[in-house]
């Protein structure tokens, strides 16, 4: 994924076919070694190919792929939630805060 940002940062940046060594010297000046073996099976696959083109080919392939959840959770009875009404709200803001948190990096860098 580092490689193919770093080419995809490449062509926004105006460069249309960007070499491996042009790969290498963006993931050098964020501190991060390119895996040689990697950066050139990925040179090599998009080499004479128009990157906006493929992106839009990918992009229709996932228009078809379904992504939707699959409902929310069984309501509690009645009863139970009025009772429980006042312990819920210190609940739902720790899990919130929890959330918060582990979204912030997800445990990993960009270029990791």
């Amino acid at each position: 994924m580092k490689h193919l940002a770093a080419y995809l940062l490449l062509g926004l940046g105006g460069n249309t076919s960007p070499s491996a060594s042009d790969v290498k010297t963006v993931l050098e000046s964020v501190g991060v070694e390119a895996d040689s073996e990697r950066l050139e099976k990925l040179i090599s696959e998009l080499k004479g190919k128009d990157i906006n083109e493929l992106i839009a080919e990918g992009s229709s392939k996932l228009a078809s792929v379904p992504s939707g959840g699959a409902g929310g959770a069984a309501a509690s009875g009645g009863a139970a939630a009025a009772s429980g009404a006042a312990d819920a709200a210190p609940a739902a803001e720790e899990k919130e805060e929890e959330k918060e948190e582990s979204d912030d990096d997800m445990g990993f860098g960009l270029f990791d």
